[in-house]
């Protein structure tokens, strides 16, 4: 979106495992890989910062906190007066902030309060995500702006078959296990429908194979497949009737707007900090107990297929409009703009 605007987008990362494998999904913008120096959840890398004030960029848009970019970006700002935006990502949502609380603790003092105070401004998602905000950093200026979706598919003229999908990754904050209760709890109503449940995820082993046991001794009509990218998640995107979220915590997530791009409606949780869905028809709330999870799946499961097609025709509505690349696109612009105008200011005024 950056290019087509007319601006020239360079990537800063650090290096690991994935990098080469992610390379690609940058397209043709430079991208620079600083190498890890120490632990890897501290994230220092030496290099990064004179990568970054040799790149004489004109704003820097941090995505994610809680390692060592942080301080660099804030190091960047220091000596270039330049523009600096934070991204946290869902990074101090509550259940975030309340897992780790002696390292976290270590880097509010270390270099994440400074960042945050010197920062141009802080993106947020939603506006959930902006009080979250709010409450660790202090800042109430958050600008907010959602992810814009993938370029949607034509709308759905014809109900689909009892398709349900999970697609993201596998960790407990997902709560696919009471997911999972819910649909063997409705099983009365899975069979008649001759439904499925397709899980399709990645992450950490000490989560995917837990789930996997469970799975393999649960209803033969759930079935794990992995990671599901490319084609692979398109063909499991067609064919869905429902996607199915229940998360506990959330930033604002893809998976949503990629099913709203595929005319799928949502089985999600308020969690998911995406309220247009319900307020259009698009979503349904599941809650996160296995209770209401359950709920919502027998009144999806026994759905007409007219009411269906007019939840599809609002997802797909949503994708189109207030989450359209086009849209999403412009509100970039005017804050980029706006940020290296004030930060212009700022520099000429000292």
């Amino acid at each position: 979106m950056i290019s087509e605007l007319g601006g020239q987008p360079l990537i800063f990362a650090l290096n690991d495992e994935f990098s080469d494998g992610d390379a690609e999904r940058f397209g043709d913008a430079p991208l620079s890989l600083s190498a890890i120096t120490g632990p890897r959840q501290i994230g220092f890398a030496p290099d990064l910062l004179p990568s970054l004030l040799e790149a004489e960029i004109d704003c820097l848009h941090l995505h994610g906190i809680w390692q060592y970019p942080s301080r660099a970006g804030r190091l960047w700002m220091k000596q270039t007066g330049g523009a600096y935006l934070i991204s946290p990502h869902g990074m101090l949502d509550p259940w975030i902030t309340s897992r780790g609380r002696v390292k976290k603790a270590l880097a509010r003092a270390g270099y994440e309060r400074a960042s945050w105070q010197a920062a141009t401004a802080f993106h947020a998602l939603t506006n959930q995500e902006a009080k979250d905000i709010a409450n660790e950093s202090g800042r109430t200026d958050s600008i907010i702006i959602p992810n814009a979706g993938p370029v949607p598919a034509p709308p759905t003229t014809r109900a689909r078959p009892p398709e349900f999908l999970y697609l993201g990754r596998i960790h407990p904050k997902k709560n696919i296990g009471a997911l999972l209760a819910a649909w063997q709890d409705a099983e009365e109503f899975v069979m008649k429908a001759g439904a499925r449940l397709t899980i399709a995820g990645w992450g950490d082993a000490e989560h995917v194979d837990p789930l996997k046991s469970q799975i393999d001794s649960a209803s033969a009509t759930i079935r794990f497949v992995g990671p599901a990218f490319g084609a692979d998640k398109e063909q499991l995107l067609g064919g869905s009737r429902f996607l199915i979220l229940p998360s506990m915590s959330e930033g604002l997530p893809m998976a949503v707007l990629e099913a709203w791009a595929h005319g799928i409606p949502v089985l999600k949780s308020q969690e998911c900090n995406l309220p247009a869905g319900f307020k259009t028809g698009a979503a349904i709330d599941c809650g996160m107990t296995a209770a209401s999870i359950g709920g919502a799946l027998r009144e999806a499961l026994t759905m007409p297929d007219m009411e269906w097609l007019a939840m599809s025709g609002a997802a797909s509505k949503l994708a189109r409009d207030q989450f359209s690349s086009e849209s999403i696109a412009g509100r970039w612009a005017e804050c980029y703009l706006a940020s290296i105008e004030q930060a212009h200011r700022k520099v000429t005024s000292s």
